[in-house]
């Protein structure tokens, strides 16, 4: 028998992989388990962005290899919409680099700035992401805590008082997830500042700025950032457009290059037809935005409020993006205790705030991607569970 990489042992199977095998298994014995769990739009991309991609995909010249740093097109949109949300000055040829998901943009990015036992800051709680990745490639992990008595933002005293020694990469997130806390400038500028005084490099990921939030913030907005700083965006999110898997990363020049040196090893770049629909969908006007980022998931979120409070969990209504993340009441002893009387007794999918590291422990997560109809029903089962 072939033994597999020691790496292996520093990672386990990721927690949806796993769990949606359970849910997949429910569902095939006709138990109709509603998922609320995972941050997949459940809505299609614009139609000018569909038809854009079947016009594209009918060009018979459009199906060779694409340059791995990205086309023209889409580059210049990623420019536009940088300049048009955020007021962000990007030079589309050498600060823009389009990614095959953020997923992918943390391994490259990782592999670029970061030598094997290197140290790497990350938030707790947190994508999982950041941490698995980091350890598969020989990092080590440096937990920094976000706590809801400072509204999720970083505690930078404690920040300061921490060993810095071989840190090259802190990774963050705002609009936070799982906790839906909202970027501030001064976070944002305090991160530029911490970065500088320690020669090392934030990333900054930023994929929820337009999901039930009107302020548009990139911590590229801070004077210098570009120096220490880079940052991720995603279709995923903002533009229904999980599946397609497009996403960016901008900053420096030379950082990016750094980036696309590691990439370019990897990828052999994306269908030229999806990179022009994309830039396609970044022309969406206000109102599609309005409609899709903002009302619908409104809507959705009342209900989540109410599947809240059926289960004796507290939230901030100050949350934007596309979660609701509630604290459990302290007579249930773990989140995951309540997840999965949830999902066996009332046949709903929710996320036990454990995954996300040992301070989402006490909280849960309940994910807006799911149409409201589907979001009524499960508050119904929930209350008839109770």
């Amino acid at each position: 028998m072939i033994a597999p990489a020691n790496r292996l042992q520093n990672v386990q199977e990721y927690y949806f992989s796993r769990k949606l095998k359970e849910v997949a298994q429910m569902n095939s014995q006709g138990l109709d388990i509603i998922s609320l769990a995972i941050g997949s739009p459940d809505m299609p991309p614009s139609e000018q962005t569909i038809q854009t991609l079947c016009r594209e995909a009918q060009n018979p010249n459009a199906h060779g290899y694409q340059p791995t740093a990205g086309t023209p097109e889409l580059k210049q949109a990623m420019a536009k919409y940088y300049a048009r949300k955020y007021g962000v000055t990007l030079d589309a040829s050498s600060e823009i680099l389009p990614l095959i998901g953020s997923k992918e943009g943390i391994l490259h990015t990782t592999l670029a700035f970061v030598n094997p036992g290197d140290k790497v800051l990350v938030p707790n709680p947190g994508y999982p992401t950041y941490t698995s990745l980091s350890r598969l490639l020989g990092c080590e992990v440096v937990n920094y805590n976000l706590r809801e008595e400072n509204d999720w933002q970083p505690d930078f005293d404690e920040l300061e008082a921490m060993d810095l020694t071989n840190v090259r990469v802190m990774w963050t997130n705002y609009p936070n997830m799982p906790t839906g806390a909202r970027a501030q400038m001064a976070t944002y500028e305090k991160l530029v500042s911490f970065a500088r005084r320690h020669n090392l490099l934030i990333v900054n990921d930023n994929p929820y700025s337009t999901i039930l939030n009107r302020e548009h913030l990139s911590i590229l907005q801070v004077e210098g950032a570009k120096d220490v700083c880079l940052e991720f965006n995603s279709m995923s999110k903002s533009h229904n457009m999980p599946g397609w898997r497009v996403g960016m990363i901008a900053g420096r020049a030379d950082y990016i290059q750094y980036i696309l040196r590691v990439k370019s090893n990897i990828d052999s770049g994306t269908f030229r037809a999806i990179q022009l629909a994309a830039a396609a969908a970044y022309d969406n006007d206000d109102a599609w935005h309005e409609h899709h980022n903002i009302t619908v998931y409104a809507e959705r979120r009342d209900i989540a409020y109410r599947i809240m409070q059926a289960l004796g969990c507290t939230y901030d209504e100050q949350q934007v993006g596309m979660f609701l993340w509630g604290r459990i009441p302290d007579t249930i002893a773990h989140a995951e205790e309540l997840t999965e009387t949830v999902l066996h007794k009332a046949r709903v999918f929710i996320t036990p705030g454990f995954i996300f590291g040992s301070n989402g422990e006490r909280y849960i997560r309940i994910s807006l991607c799911a149409k409201k109809e589907r979001m009524q029903e499960a508050l119904q089962r929930i209350n008839e569970m109770l």
